[in-house]
Formats: C-alpha cells, structure tokens, sequence
C-alpha cells in the first residue's frame, strides 16, 4: 500500500491543519540512507493514523550547521524564513527525526519567534507504545540478538533523552548491551557541532573509529542510533573494520517498523 505523505499546503487549502509537523530535515530528504529513515517513520506514522503533514518544497535547512560553524548571519536569515512558514501554517506541534533539526527547533527558534512544542522521534515512538497505537509482535526479526545503543549528542546530553529511546529498544525481543560510554558519557560519533561538514583535525584517530570500536567491543549485532549523523559515522566505522556484514547500523524507526505487527 503507498503511503500517506500529505503536504501542508494541499491541507491548508483545504482548510485544515494537522495534529502534527514531520520535519524531514536535509538528511532525512537527501541523503539515500537517511531516506531510509524518513520512509519508515512515515510507515509508522500512518499505520499508527496520525494526522500530520510535511512542508515539502517550502522547507529550508533549519540553519544548525551555519550557526555551529559560527555564521550566525545565514543561520538567522535560515531560521526567520522558517518561522515564516511555520507560523503562517499555524504549527503547534513539530516530530524531527533529526536531533540537530529537533534541538534547534526546540530550544534556539524561540528566541525568534517560532515557539512550538518539539519532540524527537524516539520519544513520539515511545508514546506511540504506551498508548497502544503501535504494538510490537512476538520473536519478531530481532529476536535474541544484541543491540547496542548509541546516545546521540544532541538527544542526550545538550537535552537529556536518556530512557524514551532505551524504552522504545525494550519493546524488541533483544538483548540491549551498553558500551562502556553510554548515557551521560556516551562518546559523540564525531559530526556534531559541524564537524560533519569539514575535514578531521589531526590527530592519532578518528572519533567515529574510537566509537565503533567500542560498540563493536560489547559483541552487538545491531547498533542502533537515533541521528542520520551518527548512521553515517557509525556505518563508516563498522565499513572501516570490515565487519558490515556481521554487524548493522539502524535507526530506531527501521527497527521498529521491522518489528510491528
């Protein structure tokens, strides 16, 4: 069955306005493996029924990586033309599948104007499984292999998302195996605060090389992730060590859709 993406303007014109905003982001809209992650988080979206539209066309990069990268200027004149379009549609409510697009909309687009409650996916797909909208099948493909998870930057840290995506992995029949730097520790992939758009530092190793091998070291199959940033660092390690065929980088929402019944 083809999906359900509806565009906020055909809703507009129509005189409605949806519960909620998918933001897509530049990963999640241009690059092939994020796309990945944008199809199954719509698949969940519309198999869960939620009423929500993306901006298409009339979306712009949220500015995040101008303003880590320290000019300020692209990144005011990005994000104002965001709110624009955001505020003449009424958004209330706003699901990025990015933590960078989510932590800037959440806690930096205020101070311009554009106030809107802002969740990441994981913790819209832990709410999905509370309540019931989504439920998982038993010995699904997963079924006893380990996981390890990866706490993204700007999900843990800088806002403190620790559980709802530990939570969403504990609905899998997996076994979840944490490196020796999770949580509040969890090592950052290497691509934060811009580092995806310029070339390394010099130095005895990669950062994305020091992270994989520590994932790896817990003896996961999987390595789940909740950022296109961190997929495409931690996949590049796993490609690096040569062990791509024994062992996988997914989103959270591809391992769920995998999983639902």
């Amino acid at each position: 069955m083809a999906l359900r993406i509806p565009l906020m303007a055909d809703l507009a014109a129509e005189g409605k306005t949806p519960e909620v905003l998918f933001w897509v982001g530049c990963a999640g809209s241009f690059d092939p493996r994020a796309q990945k992650v944008t199809l199954a988080f719509t698949k969940i979206l519309n198999d869960a029924n939620i009423d929500f539209a993306i901006l298409g066309k009339e979306e712009a990069c949220t500015g995040d990586p101008a303003r880590r990268a320290g000019n300020e200027f692209i990144f005011q004149m990005t994000a104002l033309q965001n709110i624009e379009v955001l505020n003449m549609y009424k958004v209330k409510k706003i699901v990025a599948t990015c933590p960078h697009c989510f932590n800037i909309l959440k806690n930096e687009y205020p101070e311009l104007g554009g106030k809107y409650e802002v969740m990441h996916h994981t913790e819209f797909l832990q709410g999905l499984i509370n309540e019931g909208k989504i439920k998982m099948k038993d010995g699904g493909v997963f079924d006893g292999k380990k996981i390890t998870y990866h706490d993204s930057c700007y999900i843990g840290r800088a806002n403190n998302i620790y559980e709802a995506p530990r939570s969403v992995l504990e609905n899998l029949d997996n076994q979840l195996v944490e490196m020796k730097r999770a949580g509040k520790r969890g090592l950052c992939c290497g691509a934060g605060g811009a580092q995806m758009w310029k070339e390394d530092e010099p130095g005895d190793k990669r950062i994305n090389m020091e992270r994989t091998e520590e994932a790896l070291g817990t003896g996961a199959e999987i390595i789940a992730v909740n950022c296109p940033f961190c997929l495409t660092m931690m996949s590049d390690g796993v490609k690096a060590k040569e062990k791509q065929e024994e062992v996988m980088v997914y989103d959270l929402a591809e391992l769920i859709v995998n999983n639902m019944s």
